[in-house]
């Protein structure tokens, strides 16, 4: 593993690092320093590799509606005995989210949609979401914690029609009924916006995929963290942040710099599970090298990352995914790992699945 990159800056207590290449607030350049955080030495980053690597390509999983809709980012999570899976649908307009049902984790079957396009609002055209507070335990149940009574979405949400279109924000949503096909409830302002006053050289351009999982530990000194992904106006790469929260609306930046970026291309999509004292960070790479691929970092604190410098977890291999292989969502289930990805290939954008176990071959 070549030498990690990171650095510790002390915003008031709080030390805060940035894998591969640190970035100062004032000038943006790079330069190589020492960590002082905890890094994840090289033995048990190769057992975390070890852990959770799929090399068996099951196939897709999550076909597009029709020629016109493609899908993207799924989210897994079990309910009362049945797997549950949100993805989001783009059909030239913008993003909607939509919610299936599956018994085993290979077959699944669309319920509808439970954020939709709306009128005269600022997330009118762009509603992509993704379930907050999934237990996060490798191997655990993937249940979703309730707050407040209710469960709980974010969402990458805008106006602007068209792919990713115009200044994308952070929503919020929630239910009382999380395994049916009903319109979420939305909050009326965003989380969080490029255009706060307390917005990042980093994100002060516009916000992606967004993902809240419970601390109950409280590494950062809240029960609520956020992992999302954002350009900076003068930073036109994706890197990724954090928020911390202490009720689920009101959200504060966490730092002055991202905790994974390499500079240029994509590092997104981040999703956090734990392995004994490890916690995992699944996470998809695009344009710093070809193509787009899936990647992983580990911490011992949420905040200070050691980035794998290894094989990627998966590339495009499959006439499926013969362009990308990106967007993870990984669980270990009856001794299987599971990774669900977005694949852009022959059958266009879909939902595919690779695994630790050869399950045979799916569509």
């Amino acid at each position: 593993m070549n030498k990690i990159v990171l650095v510790a800056i002390i915003i008031g207590a709080t030390p805060f690092t940035s894998c591969n290449h640190f970035y100062t607030q004032a000038t943006h350049a790079t330069s190589e320093v020492v960590s002082n955080g905890r890094e994840v030495p090289r033995d048990e980053m190769e057992r975390i590799y070890n852990e959770v690597k799929t090399p068996f390509k099951y196939g897709v999983v999550v076909e597009q509606p029709d020629s016109s809709k493609m899908v993207d980012s799924p989210t897994i999570f079990q309910q009362n005995g049945r797997w549950f899976m949100t993805y989001i649908v783009f059909d030239g307009q913008g993003y909607e989210t939509w919610l299936s049902e599956s018994e085993d984790l290979l077959h699944w079957k669309s319920k509808g949609k439970i954020l939709s396009f709306s009128a005269n609002t600022w997330d009118a055209n762009q509603k992509a979401g993704y379930v907050s507070l999934v237990h996060t335990e490798w191997g655990g149940d993937y249940t979703v914690e309730r707050f407040q009574d209710r469960y709980w979405m974010t969402y990458l949400g805008g106006n602007t029609e068209g792919y990713e279109a115009g200044t994308l924000k952070i929503g919020s949503a929630n239910t009382t009924t999380l395994t049916k096909a009903n319109e979420w409830n939305r909050t009326n302002a965003p989380l969080l916006s490029p255009e706060d006053k307390d917005a990042r050289w980093y994100d002060n351009k516009t916000i992606y995929k967004s993902l809240i999982i419970r601390d109950p530990k409280k590494h950062t000194g809240h029960p609520f963290v956020m992992y999302y992904n954002a350009k900076g106006q003068k930073a036109d790469y994706e890197s990724i942040a954090m928020a911390v929260s202490d009720d689920m609306l009101t959200w504060t930046r966490y730092g002055e710099n991202p905790v994974i970026t390499r500079g240029k291309g994509i590092c997104g999509d981040a999703q956090i599970t734990q392995i004994g004292d490890v916690y995992v960070m699944f996470y998809f790479g695009a344009f710093w090298k070809p193509g787009a691929f899936e990647r992983f970092a580990c911490s011992y604190d949420l905040i200070n990352w050691t980035d794998w410098d290894g094989e990627d977890l998966l590339a495009p291999s499959e006439d499926f995914d013969n362009r990308y292989a990106h967007k993870p969502w990984v669980i270990k289930w009856n001794g299987v790992v599971y990774h669900f990805y977005n694949a852009v290939g022959t059958s266009g954008r879909v939902i595919a699945l690779a695994t630790s176990r050869d399950l045979g071959a799916g569509k």
